[in-house]
């Protein structure tokens, strides 16, 4: 092994074990489910071959017996509560499951006459029906696609059919194209805000130009939560720009200037947009300031000079900032749960609510995904764009 590879061995595993490690082992839940194979083996194994169309055969609703039976068992010796969490992710596939794995586990616990297939059915009609069974067949694992599907409002049927979800039920294209299009707008007003502000930066000589890249920098010693707590102080209902504006006189105030898409949008510009400056400048710095001044010689109105030579000569900068600010604004969690309304929260609000508080990790993990899909389509458009290209190629 060379030198270079030895120097960068301890990093490397280094970034293996504290994150690269973690994140693979959270997107994994996305494409696993365990929770029902382990208290339904038996039922599992006997669905295998089972078509989809129609109520299974006598061998299933038996099997189905003696997997609750034993679960039941197994929980009242270890407190282990394995039927409420199988129950609980059947239910998010097909509603009803909550009470009627229970119900039946408790049921069926005395002996009973006559075969698997009656009794379950007196118990209750659902099991009467294919989408009852093919909830457990679908659940079997260990690998699954109900969580990605989930996440992109799709769902599978009991013969294996993939739908979109009814339009009451549909959630999370709508976010994530919310997502998308508040990242946009966040990234359209930084680079609107920050050319100016970078421009001056760069040709600025001496003292200003340190003092103007300290202002732009200020903002990264402050912590995110702090900058904005500021802004919920500052747009209240009673805060320092509502009451400015009403010392002013100025009509139909107080102003709903929180919780709403305006104060999101706000506030992650503020806390994004030296994201975008100091690309820019770096562009502008590297810009030859002879070439515009030999366009303008040679005739060329402000604005072509603008067009067809800074713009160009500009935008490895502008693609830079742009990535940056993009990326970061689609993954923004605290802003937008702090300042926005109900329909202002953007994807990653979900992926944080199913992690913590439904503690439905396998749906948070495949939000993720759809995440880091978004980040690897921007990098790859950025790189076709900017041209990335292998080393020595011409």
């Amino acid at each position: 092994m060379n030198r270079p590879a030895l120097l960068t061995a301890p990093l490397l595993l280094f970034l293996l074990v504290t994150f690269i490690a973690p994140i693979g082992a959270f997107l994994w839940r996305g494409v696993t489910d365990t929770e029902v194979a382990e208290v339904l083996p038996r039922t599992v194994a006997a669905l295998a071959d089972w078509n989809g169309q129609s109520t299974p055969d006598e061998a299933a609703f038996a099997a189905l017996v003696a997997d609750l039976r034993a679960a039941r068992e197994r929980d009242r010796e270890t407190g282990a509560g394995s039927i409420p969490r199988a129950a609980a992710r059947l239910n998010a596939d097909y509603p009803g499951f909550r009470g009627l794995l229970p119900m039946t586990t408790r049921r069926i616990a005395a002996p009973f006459e006559g075969s698997a297939r009656d009794t379950l059915l007196v118990i209750s009609e659902e099991w009467r029906a294919p989408e009852t069974w093919g909830a457990i067949h679908r659940a079997g694992g260990p690998l699954s696609s109900f969580h990605v599907l989930t996440a992109l409002d799709l769902r599978q049927d009991a013969a294996g059919h993939i739908a979109p979800v009814p339009d009451n039920q549909a959630v999370f294209r709508a976010v994530l194209l919310r997502s998308l299009w508040i990242s946009l707008t966040v990234t359209a007003c930084c680079l609107l805000l920050g050319w100016p502000i970078a421009w001056l930066i760069a040709t600025a000589q001496g003292w200003k130009a340190t003092a103007l890249l300290a202002a732009v920098m200020l903002p990264f010693w402050i912590s995110l939560i702090v900058r904005t707590a500021a802004w919920m102080v500052l747009l209240q209902r009673e805060g320092i720009v509502n009451a400015a504006l009403e010392a002013l006189g100025v009509p139909g105030t107080p102003l709903p200037l929180i919780m709403n898409r305006f104060a999101v949008v706000l506030a992650m510009v503020h806390i994004l947009l030296p994201f975008m400056v100091l690309p820019l400048v770096a562009a502008f710095r590297a810009l030859d300031p002879r070439l515009p001044r030999a366009a303008a010689s040679l005739g060329a109105a402000p604005w072509r000079v603008f067009l067809r030579v800074t713009l160009p000569l500009c935008l490895p900068g502008i693609g830079a900032g742009c990535i940056l600010v993009f990326i970061q604004a689609l993954g923004f969690y605290v802003t937008p749960a702090l300042l926005g309304g109900p329909n202002d929260q953007m994807l990653a609000w979900f992926v944080g609510f199913y992690a913590t508080r439904s503690v439905n990790w396998g749906l948070a993990a495949a939000l993720s995904m759809l995440l880091l899909v978004a980040v690897g389509l921007c990098v790859a458009l950025y790189g076709r764009l900017a041209g990335f290209r292998r080393p020595g190629a011409a």
